[in-house]
């Protein structure tokens, strides 16, 4: 953390995610601690939600972010993290909470009680019910910190900058985790969502090497309509 933030101004800190959807790859999500008075300075950069600008952008901007915030930290939830909570009968929505609040137990325990009294912490809320969500938030935060205002707001990313830097970090980190990914299997399995036709083709022929290497969602529907059609085309051959 930079000294700078060493102060009594107000504190804000966003948080938000990036791959929420994709079948290939992992989750991640980022919390970014800013002074509250530095806002329209990162408005003006440009910094705005990750899926407004391009990747050379992101990259740019990721930059500024990481020189001029206070404070940052990310989490990246793999497949298997992913698939063993839902496993577990642990929904996505809570698989985030758990990890929002381990981005906010991580940056908020740095804080002097003064600055935790002069912050506030917003969350890109995943769930349509934020005050049901932020409860679950809630359950994973310490004792310590639960006394700091937090909110849990839809669409946070297009309207507070903190929360716009954190969407930018989390999306250039999961960009950055998914061009490793693709050197260890060495070949280009796409962006990850099912939607992409490199994902889609990439499931079809390289499905089961993908699925040794721990990085397919095996519980998404996506990979499992997939294991039917391949189960299915497998009974007809036996049969004929």
């Amino acid at each position: 953390m930079k000294e700078e933030g060493k102060n009594n101004k107000e504190l804000i800190l966003g948080i938000d995610d990036a791959g929420r959807g994709p079948v290939i790859g992992p989750m991640v999500l980022a919390g970014c601690l800013i002074p509250k008075e530095i806002e329209e300075e990162f408005r003006r950069a440009g910094i705005k939600d990750s899926k407004l600008l391009t990747a050379q952008k992101r990259e740019e901007l990721v930059k500024v972010i990481k020189e001029t915030s206070i404070d940052q930290h990310h989490v990246i939830l793999t497949p298997t993290d992913i698939d063993t909570g839902m496993g577990k009968g642990v929904n996505l929505n809570e698989v985030e909470a758990m990890a929002s609040a381990a981005i906010i137990n991580h940056i908020v325990s740095k804080l002097t009680e003064s600055q935790k009294k002069d912050m506030v912490i917003v969350i890109d809320c995943p769930s349509t019910n934020p005050n049901a969500w932020l409860i679950t938030v809630m359950k994973y935060v310490k004792q310590e910190n639960k006394d700091v205002r937090i909110r849990a707001e839809h669409k946070a990313d297009f309207h507070y900058p903190s929360v716009s830097a954190a969407s930018i970090i989390a999306k250039t980190t999961r960009d950055a985790e998914i061009e490793k990914l693709k050197k260890e299997v060495g070949f280009d399995f796409g962006s990850g969502y099912p939607s992409d036709p490199f994902t889609k083709k990439a499931l079809m022929e390289h499905g089961d090497e993908l699925l040794k290497k721990r990085i397919i969602r095996e519980s998404w529907a996506t990979w499992q309509e997939i294991v039917n059609k391949k189960n299915n085309k497998n009974i007809k051959q036996t049969t004929l």
